[in-house]
């Protein structure tokens, strides 16, 4: 189902054949739930993120938290590439009327002058294909849900354990965005995430949620009860986790959920 390339490696992309010749759209929600910071009641957190119902993409990014003790707003890296992703989006010439995630990630990139660092992902639905064309860096990532069963997730880009690529000055470049492609058809429900949702959630968790939700919830609705769940999964001490799975794995001891900033972005595709 899935195809993906890493622009470094050369891997030409796979051409899918368009078996539908119908349109596809998709409307999207977002919530997010910023850490609580007792040292800084009024941080806006380090998560950040965009929809752009219009061009049917978004995008989401995770400030790397590590800044903070060089006296650094982690999230302000995180805010600043949300943004000029998209200005970029706007202002990118689309004569096939499909968004070009890749290009927007890199003209941002090259605009976002702040200090510090941050994981990307850049979603949009490219009609003629009817794909998912993704740009990802590090650990924030994708599900699609397809008759409430997770059918792909994507991988995530790590130096190790919890230590994700980063875009930055002084981090990873753009050039080592990985591209993906998912094919996708109508009633298909993708979930984005940074994460605080990635490492305290699993697949079938969310396909329990899906289920439960059946089509009675909008996008903005099951993204805010999903993000919910991730929270009180942080917040447990003894429960497996997909981040305390990925320290036993490491060699690492680590115990329950991971508290963190939590950005969900639910996308229905119609």
């Amino acid at each position: 189902m899935e195809m993906m390339k890493k622009r470094s490696s050369g891997m030409s992309k796979k051409i899918v054949e368009n078996c539908c010749s119908s349109s596809l759209d998709m409307i999207m929600g977002s919530f997010y739930i910023p850490k609580e910071d007792d040292l800084r009641p009024d941080s806006q957190g380090e998560d950040s993120h965009f929809v752009c119902q219009e061009k049917k993409s978004f995008g989401l990014a995770d400030g790397v938290g590590g800044w903070i003790k060089q006296g650094i707003d982690s999230g302000e890296y995180s805010r600043q590439l949300m943004n000029n992703s998209l200005i970029a989006l706007n202002h990118q010439e689309t004569r096939s009327g499909h968004v070009d995630p890749t290009r927007v990630l890199e003209e941002a990139y090259y605009m976002t002058n702040s200090p510090g660092s941050s994981t990307a992902c850049i979603i949009a639905l490219n009609d003629d294909d009817h794909c998912l064309h993704v740009a990802n860096v590090g650990d924030s990532g994708f599900l699609v849900f397809r008759n409430r069963e997770c059918i792909f997730q994507s991988p995530i880009q790590q130096h190790g354990f919890n230590h994700p690529c980063q875009l930055g000055r002084f981090s990873d470049a753009v050039d080592i965005a990985m591209e993906i492609v998912v094919p996708v058809q109508s009633g298909d429900i993708i979930v984005a995430g940074t994460d605080g949702l990635l490492d305290n959630m699993f697949p079938s968790e969310i396909e329990q949620i899906i289920t439960k939700a059946q089509h009675q919830h909008t996008p903005e609705k099951l993204a805010l009860t999903i993000a919910d769940y991730a929270l009180y999964n942080s917040l447990d001490r003894f429960s497996e986790s997909p981040f305390s799975r990925a320290a036993y794995f490491a060699g690492k001891k680590h115990r329950g959920g991971k508290i963190d900033d939590i950005t969900v972005v639910v996308a229905k595709i119609i």
